[in-house]
């Protein structure tokens, strides 16, 4: 019974493969997204537009999708990625940041020029506008869905399993997340990462919690860096009608620590209330590097599967939608739509030249962060080796981290040779602006052709630099 069933899925799976009259190879091909994510939603209108039939697999029911509460991005990315700006009364422009070392009374302001702002928009508007415009495509969207596992056929992968039975395609985009159940269990053979070491991701609490005191707020968008001295950043944002609670953190917490904490900041930040009003999400980020290998036969990850959020900022929404840009081009320039890792490699070529090889040498300064003492990090505030100058980066770098992720860590480490004794941080200096360099060095020579030898031994020595 079992090969009569299968038997039925695949011979319903090979007639995709047939011509059509209206469509020719093209419209007979069809693509499944596993995920609704933000770059996995865009590649699949860009790719219905060209003509494939594409459904999104989501497991959360319609009018779900977003936490609740708002997120910022790129708004370049979109235009990148073949979609129009969300109407204007569906976004603001970010304010500039104000940063504080551990115990630094000293701040840090920043000052992003006009054309580098990013935008501010409620997280569900954002999926909105994306889904919308996938629709308008011809994306077909089945919620309500979980994905379970990929379905292999060989060395390829042949679709997908979900809760409500199989579905076949030539091309699985992943797009299910961090966790995504299709990319921790793809063969091992494939070469891609499928698990995410602790450091490598944030846990996240945000909520929006009432004003309480009509007193002006030190900063409007304060962001502590290693606050109550544990590893993580926290900001409060302070608007007319709510304040903007975020704790990040690289252990696990809970709802009592975030009382605990939440009543530590009140000393210093009267304005953050009790009563929260909204939000309240325990989320977890990646915050590494990017995958080393995205694709294989039949399937490419993109997104948060293939971790392309920034090291130690967590923003990867403007990255996903670039990225989507690049899968589309490479899947559409695949003539004899084989979907292989071959004809899907320049995929991942397009985004390494034009986002992974900035992100690499960043997930080196998140490891530098993470060695740093809070004592440390007062020291270069206060000695003037860290100055706003440091945190004044583009739109793409003005999130969690900006403190170390922008700034010439190399330059930092002659400038601390000159004023700082501490041989020990002025080597943790150096040492990071090394390996920046070396990891953006490797990103530069990624095989711009896909040969399985040369690629698999260039992936080997990009994952080296990060174990």
């Amino acid at each position: 019974m079992k090969a009569i069933n299968f038997g039925c899925h695949f011979a319903g799976y090979m007639l995709k493969f047939i011509k059509t009259d209206n469509g020719g190879l093209k419209m007979g091909k069809r693509i499944i997204v596993a995920g609704l994510g933000h770059g996995g939603i865009a590649a699949a209108a860009s790719l219905a537009r060209a003509g494939f039939d594409v459904t999104v697999y989501e497991k959360r029911k319609e009018g779900t999708l977003g936490y609740d509460w708002t997120d910022i991005f790129a708004p370049g990315a979109l235009k990148t990625a073949g979609i129009d700006m969300p109407p204007e009364d569906k976004f603001e422009y970010k304010e500039d940041m104000t940063f504080f070392a551990p115990t630094s009374k000293k701040p840090l302001q920043q000052h992003i020029p006009k054309d580098q702002l990013e935008i501010k928009m409620e997280r569900r508007d954002i999926y909105e506008h994306l889904i919308n415009h996938a629709l308008n495509c011809g994306v077909n969207i089945v919620y309500e869905c979980e994905v379970l596992a990929p379905i292999l056929l060989g060395n390829r992968v042949a679709g997908i399993k979900t809760d409500k039975g199989d579905e076949y395609a030539d091309l699985v985009i992943d797009a299910c997340g961090m966790n995504s159940p299709v990319r921790r269990q793809l063969p091992e053979s494939f070469g891609i990462d499928a698990e995410v070491q602790r450091s490598d991701k944030i846990t996240i609490y945000r909520a929006f919690y009432n004003v309480a005191s009509d007193e002006e707020a030190e900063a409007k968008f304060k962001v502590m860096l290693f606050p109550d001295n544990i590893r993580g950043i926290s900001w409060i944002a302070s608007e007319d009608d709510h304040t903007d609670l975020l704790i990040g953190r690289f252990e696990d917490f809970d709802m009592a620590e975030v009382e605990r904490f939440s009543d530590v900041l009140r000393e210093t930040n009267p304005r953050l209330g009790r009563e929260r009003v909204r939000g309240g999400q325990f989320v977890e980020i990646p915050v590494r590097q990017p995958l080393a290998m995205m694709v294989a036969d039949g399937y490419a990850a993109i997104g948060d599967s293939a971790f392309m959020t920034v090291p130690m900022i967590g923003s990867g929404i403007a990255n996903s939608l670039k990225a989507s840009r690049a899968l589309a081009d490479a899947v559409t320039a695949d003539s004899e739509c084989a979907f292989s890792a071959e004809t899907l490699w320049p995929y991942q070529v397009a985004y390494y030249k034009a986002v992974g090889s900035g992100l690499a040498p960043l997930a080196c300064a998140k490891k530098l962060l993470l060695s740093l003492k809070p004592e440390e990090i007062d020291y270069l505030v206060e000695s003037e080796i860290i100055t706003s100058d440091d945190v004044n980066m583009g739109a793409n770098f003005t999130s969690l981290g900006s403190l170390v992720s922008g700034m010439d860590v190399r330059g930092l480490g002659n400038k601390a040779k000159q004023v700082c004794r501490d041989k020990e941080l002025v080597m943790k200096l150096l040492n990071c602006g090394t390996n920046m360099g070396k990891a953006a060095a490797t990103c530069a020579v990624i095989p711009k052709k896909w040969n399985k030898e040369r690629v698999f031994a260039w992936a080997k020595v990009y994952n080296y630099m990060f174990k």
